[in-house]
């Protein structure tokens, strides 16, 4: 039977244990030069350099919410104030918060910056962006008005626009996706592409910044959707869980190197529903009106109109050997 003794000490927190990892016989000490050799030339490069933060960024998201919703987000904070008041609140903030993370991305790429100085033209850049997405945020709750609509019109178990707003994974997903797409148009470096892993970590649907979308839009249940970076969608178009618009192959240059830029996704026009599982492939067009069947793989255009369904499933009985 164990002792009193040894058993608090295998129950002692491991922070008790003192070690200094800089020393040679520290327990450490090989982890520490093995780290510190692969991150050097990274740590000289941007060692004094604010890289934007992800934490940051999705306060930034928040703020955006409770701009373009302020009575359904952000008013606990404003408890009291006047509809103008709770707006002009949230509003500031996130000017001020987008400027600064705007500045760090454009430093980010920066080349011609001190080290040690901030780059007054990053800085110059950042303000006219983060006006720049306060000016288009108006239109950007128009489109997302047109969104929830859709949404309320394409599920029959939505009881109001208000619960697609505050639980439907796919409303969500959008709603970052056509901030993060205005950033993109605003060529901002890293920006977009938090804000779309941020909605892609909590919804499962994974939208490039880039691709574009036409209002209306419906993501139905959502898990697994993935939208490529050069996709376009028209109006009224509704998608349903595990759909990809994605790449059929990626063009390299003569080193081998891909080449950036190039359209490569598929095109859907308006009124086109894709059903669970599709997968839609290449620069091709889904003509308007068009409606995909589940689980169908798709490398060819369809033209308006079309219904496509995948080969269906033939059941056969065997008995007494027949049939093998």
């Amino acid at each position: 039977m164990r002792s009193s003794a040894s058993a608090e000490a295998e129950m002692a927190p491991i922070s008790h244990v003192e070690f200094d990892p800089t020393t040679e016989d520290g327990r450490l000490a090989g982890v520490l030069d093995d780290l510190c050799q692969v991150n050097d030339a990274t740590f000289r490069r941007r060692g004094r350099q604010e890289l934007p933060s992800r934490a940051a960024v999705a306060a930034l998201v928040e703020d955006s919410m409770a701009v373009l919703y302020p009575v359904h987000f952000g008013s606990g904070d404003a408890t009291g104030r006047s509809l103008r008041s709770r707006i002009a609140l949230r509003l500031d903030e996130l000017r001020e918060r987008l400027e600064e993370q705007a500045r760090r991305g454009f430093e980010f790429v920066c080349e011609h910056r001190s080290h040690r100085q901030r780059c007054p033209d990053c800085a110059l850049l950042a303000a006219e962006v983060a006006d720049a997405l306060v000016a288009r945020l108006p239109s950007i709750r128009r489109m997302l008005d047109a969104d929830l609509q859709a949404a309320f019109d394409g599920d029959p178990a939505l009881r109001s626009i208000d619960e697609a707003l505050f639980c439907y994974p796919g409303v969500r997903a959008i709603l970052q996706h056509r901030l993060a797409h205005e950033l993109y148009r605003l060529d901002v470096p890293l920006l977009p592409r938090i804000i779309s892993e941020l909605a892609h970590s909590e919804t499962g649907i994974d939208i490039h910044p880039g691709a574009k979308i036409a209002p209306s839009f419906f993501i139905d249940h959502g898990t697994g959707v993935v939208i490529g970076e050069t996709a376009v969608i028209g109006e009224r178009v509704r998608l349903y869980q595990g759909v990809t618009l994605g790449a059929r192959s990626f063009a390299s240059d003569e080193q081998g190197r891909l080449i950036k830029g190039v359209p490569r996704h598929p095109i859907v026009e308006d009124d086109v529903v894709i059903y669970a599982g599709a997968t839609i492939l290449g620069r091709i067009t889904i003509g308007r009106g068009t409606t995909i069947g589940g689980n169908v793989w798709l490398t060819r255009s369809v033209a308006p109109g079309s219904r496509v369904r995948a080969a269906q499933a033939r059941q056969e009985t065997f008995e007494n050997g027949s049939g093998i």
